[in-house]
């Protein structure tokens, strides 16, 4: 083992290692609760949707450590995840969504396996990059509020505030207070910690039924066959391009960008910045996106929670077998994720989405040709519902500020292809 995952090359052991996996999934091991809630709401079966997410995470995970010796962990995407439920699957159905992720598998594969994702990635502005992360933030945190109950629709202004003195919506309140405490004290975990105290605190109040016995909350995993290759790949021909290209835009920049900043975190990185291995650390979150549709999960990509494990000293893949093997586990947990109400949930949507929010940060709103865009970007998202529109107006302002500011030195040529691909996502949607 020591010749396989090099423990001495890299200063580590395997009790650091294994203290770095629990650590590792400690803090990602809410989406075991989390995306099954999100995708049900597609109506794809909840415990079904629980096991193809827990054995998507753990094989595509393990299979990072062994590929690339990384202790990097993946698992389905927030985010992509909400994308995947409220806007594409309610428009076309969760089986044409599957085919939509399937389909940005494949191309995310050849991008990596052909090294052109460097070029993809050199050729789009760290702002949009940055914006459009936000914006995922704040959707996600939107939707989150909505099924939390604390917003709710209302004719005149579109969206009010909900009756916050409602069962629901205080027990997301006192969900949401309880993981922002965990989270101001450095609690490892503190969004699945959060989540099991707001289940307990929704058996006091009634919401949900005591359990009963161990058997409420160990058990053998449901059944994969109500989604296992469901995907229908000729109703995905319905999906516009634009949509299959933001499911591949958002994996391939949050990825690149997860795998550099963890790799920073770890020393990996080479004197010029770049990640060594960096192509197969992409083909193995490629191959999890597609692997994951097969079996019924939206899209699977890196967990910047990997820092995590870092920083309690994990250096090798190891670390990432043990989270796999611990994503294994889960597998009995399937009574106990029935017990986990939505409004214990919705508040790790919101927090999910403040952390995703600190990319705002890197946008020089200084420079207006680099704000607009960005803001565009993020503001579309939740205002449009849709992650696909938030990229599509960045892409065109980015190049049309920069022209009329006398800046295109800054708008690299493939721009202006995204910017008049975008323009026929809205006007002609193919």
């Amino acid at each position: 083992m020591n010749k396989l995952f090099q423990f001495k090359e890299n200063n580590t052991n395997v009790k650091t290692e294994i203290t770095a996996g629990l650590t590792t999934f400690m803090t990602m091991a809410y989406i075991i609760f989390v995306n099954p809630d999100i995708l049900s709401a597609a109506g794809m079966d909840f415990g079904a949707v629980m096991t193809a997410t827990i054995i998507a995470a753990g094989v595509t995970t393990i299979l990072m450590g062994l590929l690339t010796n990384y202790p990097f962990a993946l698992a389905s995407g927030m985010g992509l995840n909400a994308f995947f439920a409220f806007v594409v699957a309610a428009q076309y159905g969760w089986q044409a969504a599957l085919g939509a992720v399937f389909i940005s598998g494949i191309i995310f594969f050849i991008l990596a396996a052909t090294g052109a994702v460097s070029f993809f990635d050199a050729a789009v502005p760290s702002s949009l990059k940055n914006a459009v992360a936000a914006g995922i933030g704040l959707f996600i945190a939107f939707i989150g509020l909505q099924n939390a109950g604390i917003i709710v629709g209302y004719e005149a202004t579109q969206v009010t505030l909900g009756d916050l003195s409602a069962p629901g919506p205080l027990l997301s309140l006192i969900g949401l207070l309880i993981i922002a405490v965990l989270m101001a004290r450095g609690i490892r975990g503190a969004i699945l910690i959060g989540i099991l105290l707001t289940t307990v605190v929704s058996f006091i109040m009634g919401i949900q039924p005591l359990p009963t016995g161990l058997g409420d909350i160990f058990g053998l995993p449901a059944s994969l066959s109500p989604i296992l290759f469901q995907l229908d790949l000729r109703a995905t021909l319905a999906i516009p391009f634009f949509v299959i290209f933001s499911f591949v835009f958002v994996d391939v920049f949050d990825t690149m960008g997860t795998l550099l900043g963890t790799g920073a975190r770890a020393g990996y990185l080479d004197e010029k910045g770049r990640l060594p291995k960096v192509n197969k650390a992409m083909l193995a979150d490629a191959i999890g996106t597609a692997g994951g549709s097969l079996l019924g999960t939206s899209t699977v990509t890196t967990y910047i929670e990997s820092t995590a494990g870092i920083s309690e000293g994990g250096r090798t893949g190891f670390t990432s077998v043990v989270v796999g093997l611990l994503f294994f586990l889960t597998l009995f947990l399937a009574p106990l994720a029935g017990l986990v109400p939505t409004e214990a949930t919705a508040p790790a949507l919101v927090i999910v989405g403040v952390m995703m929010m600190g990319s705002v940060m890197k946008v020089d709103f200084n420079d207006f040709t680099e704000a607009l865009p960005a803001f565009l970007t993020m503001i579309f998202m939740p205002l449009a519902y849709s992650i696909a529109d938030g990229i599509a107006f960045g892409f065109i302002a980015f190049p049309l500020v920069k022209v009329v500011a006398g800046k295109t030195g800054q708008v690299h040529w493939l721009l202006y292809i995204l910017a008049a691909i975008s323009l026929v996502h809205f006007f002609w949607p193919l």
